[in-house]
């Protein structure tokens, strides 16, 4: 009896054991498909709250994705934003440069903010590109 209960024991904490350990993530998606994923679920939060406008504008997205969405053009589409989000970037600083050389304390908050900003939406163009 002793033995069976042993035996029992050991295929149960076998058997919780494997059930504990994590499913194998599927690879993150990427390009296009990543695209058509987040639209997809942005038309699922659309249809949850009955917002049927929302839902046929993204709709009309996911047809448009699937028709004409290509990952090399995507990747393009993405690389472009990133050297306009630099550009910007530079624009600003020399902008910021410039208002501190004029000594305006207020005019030079101004530009740091819109130097923060350019910032952000460069960090922003980055991490799209990554995906």
């Amino acid at each position: 009896m002793k033995r069976i209960s042993t035996l029992f024991v050991l295929a149960t904490l076998a058997f919780s054991a494997n059930a504990a350990q994590p499913a194998k993530e599927q690879p993150a998606l990427t390009g296009c498909a990543a695209k058509r994923q987040a639209i997809v679920e942005q038309i699922e939060q659309a249809k949850a709250h009955n917002n049927s406008n929302q839902q046929a504008g993204l709709e009309k997205a996911l047809s448009e994705v699937d028709a004409n969405c290509t990952d090399a053009g995507l990747r393009k589409e993405r690389e472009q934003k990133v050297l306009e989000a630099r550009h910007e970037v530079n624009q600003r600083t020399k902008d910021l440069d410039k208002a501190m050389k004029k000594g305006d304390p207020e005019r030079i908050n101004k530009r740091k903010d819109k130097l923060a900003e350019a910032k952000k939406e460069l960090q922003e163009a980055v991490e799209d590109l990554e995906r």
